[in-house]
């Protein structure tokens, strides 16, 4: 910004810009309500059928961005826009391109995602996001076309600003934490027989091939371990009182399809400065899960601790599977060696050599989120009363009463029951999510508030106010008595939440605490195996925005939901054309947003009119099976 300057320095990150006239913008901003006036960015992301080796098996069946896997570095400054066009050239599929965590204000149709903000992009056709960082810190982008990140659409974004602890300089890319799998996930939809990834780098020799050499037959150039190298000192392990150790500011996201991790680094603390993209109160630990969609910004020092480090120069970074299923903690082979071990600190300045350090002695798989008591944000919130109670007698007026997967609320409680665990196929009361491709939620904004909503649906009361808040209880179901079958990482977009409470046994009493004093507050939080989490963010972002499981197989299934948020104001900001017909470009048009999505709509129905687009079996006709309507899409679609 003219007249602004850099005050970001090794010794103090919590500054960012400065003018002598009018202040700085730095850590204690409050983000959601100011911003610099940054720049524009562009960038091209080319999605592609191709193959690629992650881990010395090739995967023929991959989708990519521009021919890479993990996809392009995006990167921004606090309060630049980002435009990002998305070129589709893939053969069978649609796609459209989610920016995870960022909060897309009053941007719904920006948020990428099918059937709820806009129609698939069609192959051969392009879009062009336009997105203002409004927050900063680390993220990834992926598709949100069915199963298609799993297949390798996913890549890193780095907005960056300020931070709550100095350091004195970033590790050269963020650190992506991932499965893989060798098939595709439209064949099958869990990690069979996988890998687990740093920065898309693998060894698919630890990874059971030893035992089971016929499904390892093809294998090829085996990648490089990622390897993070530190600076040391003259004597690294006995630093002088002129002299510290060096402060490496490492990005951590979790971009797998199924599998939650516990990140550590062998002998060396972790200092965590913010929790997805709200900045934190820097406090250390051993090691920290990190779940599906989440990400810590974490500050290392070259400086190795504990036991047994003096004369080592080479660590292992460990990315343990955590035990959220229970054919994690079941399965031998998960708990191996190989499966902990996927990268490699050094102190060398050329290859490392094999590590023969060993994990921290309280390093766990247990399946337990951040404690929120650790992640104080430094920008707080005083969360008020919910302003969604639900009245016991379950009467209707402005208020919905949506659930999934129960006929009846609790009477002793008053917030709406969001979301469930998943039901046995035949349970009766099943009722998952599935979207249409073809006539997406934006479009439907301006009907009126009898209009039969998707199910399941949350539909937030006309009459709230920006400052309103909204309470959100996510547990199994109480009324059958169905716990979690598992730990859910559940994610929301359009905001952040603050987690009121977050138990790991029972269900939700009226008399359990809810902290409202400055809670954690984060995108995504992991819903407790046998557990309910209780979450409130502010109604100050109009639109149809979705929640759903970030485990890839659950999404697909439907374990989501749809949130229409005021949607009178909603209307207001992409209004219908006024002489109430649907030509979202003509004479009559009143939004550029509308016209936009629906020229892409166009595109994409003309494509997935002709049945001769659709991928079939060999030697098999997919228009044969036109008539039915999940043959095209046999999922949820999100």
């Amino acid at each position: 910004m003219i007249g602004w300057e850099s005050c970001s320095t090794e010794t103090d990150r919590s500054c960012w810009l400065k003018n002598a006239d009018m202040g700085q913008f730095d850590i204690n901003t409050d983000y959601e309500a100011l911003r610099p006036h940054g720049i524009v960015r562009n960038y091209t992301l080319n999605v592609k059928d191709g193959w690629w080796n992650a881990d010395g098996q090739n995967f023929t069946n991959a989708k990519l961005f521009n021919d890479t896997y993990p996809g392009p570095w995006i990167q921004a400054c606090w309060g630049d826009v980002l435009n990002i066009t998305v070129v589709n050239n893939l053969q069978y599929n649609g796609t459209a391109i989610h920016w995870h965590g960022l909060r897309q204000f009053l941007t719904m149709h920006m948020d990428g995602v099918p059937g709820v903000t806009q129609c698939p992009i069609a192959p051969k056709d392009s879009f062009s996001y336009i997105i203002n960082t409004t927050q900063y810190g680390s993220s990834w982008y992926h598709s949100h076309y069915s199963l298609q990140y799993a297949d390798g659409l996913a890549g890193p974004i780095t907005i960056h600003g300020p931070t709550s602890a100095p350091y004195d300089e970033p590790a050269e890319i963020p650190l992506l934490l991932t499965d893989w799998s060798h098939w595709s996930m439209f064949q099958n939809d869990s990690l069979i027989n996988g890998t687990i990834l740093l920065n898309g780098r693998g060894n698919v020799t630890r990874f059971g091939c030893e035992s089971q050499p016929n499904r390892c037959s093809n294998w090829t150039q085996i990648p490089t371990i990622e390897t993070l190298h530190f600076d040391p000192l003259p004597l690294y392990d006995t630093p002088s009182s002129k002299s510290r150790p060096k402060r490496y500011l490492l990005r951590i996201i979790n971009t797998s399809f199924e599998t939650q991790f516990v990140f550590s680094i062998d002998n060396h603390n972790l200092t965590v400065v913010t929790a997805d993209f709200v900045p934190i109160q820097p406090y250390s630990t051993h090691s920290i899960l990190v779940g599906i969609g989440q990400r810590y910004n974490l500050i290392v020092e070259a400086n190795p601790i504990g036991p047994n480090h003096v004369g080592r120069k080479d660590f292992w970074i460990r990315t343990g599977i955590a035990h959220c299923f229970k054919h994690w903690s079941d399965n031998a082979k998960y708990n191996i060696e190989g499966y902990n071990v996927t990268g490699i600190l050094t102190y060398r300045k050329g290859a490392p050599e094999t590590p023969s350090s060993t994990p921290w002695t309280d390093f766990s798989l247990e399946c337990e989120d951040e404690n929120a008591g650790n992640l104080v944000p430094i920008v707080p919130w005083l969360v008020g009363p919910a302003a969604n109670s639900i009245p016991a007698s379950n009467s209707t007026g402005e208020e919905r009463d949506v659930n999934l997967n129960t006929k009846k609320l609790d009477p002793n409680i008053t917030y709406p029951l969001a979301l469930f665990s998943l039901e046995l196929p035949d349970h009766t009361t099943f009722n998952p999510l599935r979207v249409d491709y073809d006539n997406p939620m934006f479009f439907q904004l301006n009907q009126p508030l009898s209009h039969r909503w998707p199910t399941p649906s949350v539909v937030i009361p006309e009459n709230l106010k920006e400052t309103d808040w909204i309470y959100l209880l996510i547990q199994g179901n109480k009324a059958t008595g169905h716990s979690t079958s598992g730990a859910h990482p559940i994610h929301l977009h359009g905001h952040d939440f603050a987690i009121l409470n977050q138990s790991y046994s029972g269900f939700f009493n009226p008399g359990d605490p809810l902290n409202t004093c400055n809670p954690a507050r984060r995108d995504v939080v992991l819903l407790p195996t046998n557990g309910w989490v209780m979450i409130a963010f502010k109604a100050d972002n109009p639109g149809n925005w979705l929640m759903h499981c970030h485990i890839a197989g659950h999404a697909s299934f439907g374990l989501g939901a749809q949130i229409l948020e005021r949607q009178s104001d909603a209307n207001a900001i992409w209004p219908h054309p006024s002489d109430g017909s649907t030509n979202y470009c003509g004479k009559y048009a009143q939004s550029n947003a509308l016209c936009r999505a629906s020229q892409i709509c166009d595109k994409w129905k003309a494509w997935h009119s002709d049945c001769r687009n659709w991928w079939a079996d060999k030697g098999q006709d997919p228009c044969k099976s036109k008539t039915d309507p999940w043959y095209f899409l046999p999922d949820s679609g999100i």
